[in-house]
């Protein structure tokens, strides 16, 4: 990484720093590359009149290019402040307007800057990033022009004040580049590396559908792990009952998704409430919209022992279809033996690798407690996989079941909460 350092006469000159010894604090620019651009050579060259970032990335160089490019996110997540130059924004008023802000507003809301590519990173990645229009004159951060850059790209507030980037599903974060340009086609591929922070080779001549066929492969490895294909189970929800017009409530849609997402690690949520209230209508809803982080969704019965064994046979018949190698689930399918069926599951299930698997566990409403003398009460940690990876979710009439997260599920309380429903209704 190369950064320009300006001394005390406002001469600049160009210092260059390895990963692990960047500085704690540099600004960044964020503007378009043109052919008008200084270059590094013309910096080297004293050739030059003004400085942007183009000057300390040498394009010329194949593989300092590549390595520029998979680290841009991180380079502008790691500044101190991000300088955003709009070249076609001015805030001198106009004859036709009556107030100057109402003008340069409208300038700025049609600035070309966003619908650059590469512009998307450079919003969400900074901390602080402050937009000067081309007469140099300060506008406003990108908090106090949230909404005006909302409404311009589609990004969403909370990616704007820095929630993570893995709160988001894989599709919504692709649809933030589906009205922006770049000058290479490849490029709408090569400006998502950092949004889902994952890296891969630079070919510029492969086209946008090959760019973004491999950007498909590098999220779906990191999101299902890099043994997806090992572990992976067809999605299906033949064995709910699921509701037509059911409609979730996004505040706890939302809830489930940052608890459960990680690295592949045990995370677990409860969701408890009263019958009909719509904790197994919320988790179906919460499964088909991020089926594609998980390699499985396995859903099991869990309202009693025998119920919840028969649910494990029917995983396994499915794992062995599917993986005719699995072990030791393959020498197990034919047995009459349900809790040998079960610990083959678990096995399977803490196998290395296979840790990108979410476990919805329905009906546990006799839930074995400390305090409870119920025989018939089903102690669900008995159908856990031991290793400490995957996702689960149980389903719970009680609030007292303590093995993850609780999240309770309660009826509307007002008219306010009932009309939030209404816009993803009407969708």
């Amino acid at each position: 990484m190369r950064l320009l350092q300006c001394d005390n006469e406002d001469r600049f000159s160009l210092t260059e720093f390895f990963e692990g010894n960047i500085p704690k604090k540099y600004a960044i620019p964020s503007h378009r590359w043109g052919a008008e651009e200084v270059t590094l050579a013309d910096l080297k060259n004293g050739n030059y009149k003004k400085m942007t970032d183009t000057c300390c990335i040498d394009k010329s160089n194949a593989v300092e290019y590549q390595h520029a490019i998979n680290s841009m996110f991180r380079w502008y997540r790691d500044a101190t402040k991000c300088y955003v130059y709009l070249p076609d924004v001015s805030r001198a008023r106009s004859v036709l307007a009556d107030n100057t802000n109402e003008f340069w507003e409208s300038s700025f809301r049609k600035s070309e800057s966003f619908r650059r590519g590469w512009n998307l990173q450079e919003l969400i990645a900074p901390a602080s990033v402050d937009f000067f229009c081309k007469d140099m004159e300060f506008l406003g951060d990108k908090f106090s022009l949230e909404r005006h850059i909302r409404e311009i790209t589609g990004i969403p507030s909370k990616a704007l004040r820095g929630s993570p980037l893995s709160e988001f599903s894989v599709t919504e974060r692709m649809s933030w580049t589906k009205c922006h340009v770049s000058t290479y086609e490849e490029d709408k591929a090569y400006s998502l590396l950092g949004i889902f922070n994952v890296y891969m080779p630079v070919i510029y001549g492969e086209g946008k559908d090959n760019a973004s066929a491999r950007l498909r492969e590098a999220v779906d490895k990191a999101s299902k792990g890099y043994k997806r294909e090992d572990f992976s189970i067809t999605f299906s929800l033949y064995n709910t009952s699921e509701v037509q017009y059911f409609v979730a409530r996004e505040d706890k849609l939302s809830k489930i998704h940052r608890v459960l997402q990680g690295d592949g690690s045990r995370r677990a949520v409860v969701l408890h409430g009263l019958r009909g209230i719509g904790k197994t209508q919320l988790s179906i809803a919460y499964a088909k919209r991020h089926k594609n982080d998980y390699s499985a969704i396995l859903w099991l019965n869990i309202k009693d022992e025998d119920s919840v064994k028969r649910s494990f046979a029917q995983l396994a018949k499915q794992i062995s279809r599917e993986h005719p190698s699995a072990f030791p689930i393959g020498s197990q399918e034919t047995k009459q033996n349900l809790d040998e069926v079960v610990e083959s599951v678990k096995v399977w299930l803490s196998l290395p690798n296979n840790t990108r698997w979410l476990m919805i566990y329905d009906e546990s409403d006799t839930p074995k407690l400390s305090s409870g003398t119920d025989p018939a009460a089903v102690d669900i940690r008995k159908f856990l996989p031991e290793s400490y990876q995957g996702s689960i979710i149980t389903i719970t009439r009680s609030s007292e079941v303590s093995i993850g997260q609780s999240i309770q599920i309660r009826k509307f309380g007002n008219v306010r909460d009932s009309m939030e429903i209404l816009p993803t209704m009407s969708r």
